[in-house]
């Protein structure tokens, strides 16, 4: 695989809508060559093709699908008891956003 290069991560920045300075851009070429610095000592592990891809980290790792049965659940005015301000069913909120 090819290194990243200032373009690649110019375009792919452009193409995620944000905007990288020269250092930005520069903190993340510094990142992507750290990371391809690690997948090349894990490549050098002996025989690591060889090994089995994992599903979970635990071998004795065992689930249980339980029935989808309905279950009582808290009455909607029990639980608007608990807000300081409502309308109907809904919780009113500070506005946070401008």
């Amino acid at each position: 695989m090819s290194k990243f290069t200032k373009e690649m991560v110019d375009d792919y920045a452009d193409k995620l809508l944000i905007g990288l300075t020269d250092e930005e851009n520069k903190m993340v070429l510094d990142e992507f060559e750290i990371i391809d610095q690690q997948i090349d000592l894990i490549n050098k592990i002996p025989d690591i093709d060889k090994v089995e891809p994992m599903t979970h980290c635990l071998d004795d790792f065992v689930y249980e699908l339980r029935e989808d049965e309905p279950e009582e659940s808290v009455a909607i005015d029990e639980l608007l008891q608990n807000c300081d301000d409502y309308e109907g069913r809904e919780v009113v909120v500070p506005k946070v956003v401008g």
